[in-house]
């Protein structure tokens, strides 16, 4: 399961071992009065995404890249996701970017577990 995941018109080379989605909702305000009901005004459900990709043993240069990709001091990424009628095509940001390092054989360092959670820029409905 490899180049699924396309950001700033490019698909990596890097396995992906686990994708979560998650429907977030997000509200301008949500208060309970004195009775106990909830008020509240919506400002609508985002579509987010953890990724967790595979080692790096196969490919250290394309792992690298991707890396970077996920690194890079941008604020906003043009992202594309598999879903079940297609693929989702959104603006977002990266966090909690992290990998874990393996082992040095020659001059290749391999890292695994690389992970990052994708947040949407805006909502998906409203």
């Amino acid at each position: 399961m490899s180049k699924l995941i396309m950001i700033d018109g490019k698909r990596y080379d890097v396995p992906i071992v686990k994708l979560d989605h998650s429907a977030e909702f997000l509200y301008k305000y949500a208060e309970r009065t004195v009775d106990g009901v909830l008020h509240s005004e919506m400002i609508g459900v985002y579509f987010n995404y953890q990724v967790v990709f595979g080692k790096n043993n196969a490919n250290p240069t394309e792992y690298k890249k991707l890396y970077d990709k996920l690194t890079e001091p941008s604020e906003f990424h043009s992202v594309q996701v598999p879903t079940i009628e297609g693929e989702h095509a959104f603006e977002a940001y990266f966090s909690n970017i992290k990998d874990t390092f393996v082992r040095i054989k020659g001059d290749n360092r391999y890292f695994k577990g690389l992970s990052v959670n994708i947040i949407a820029r805006r909502p998906a409905r409203q």
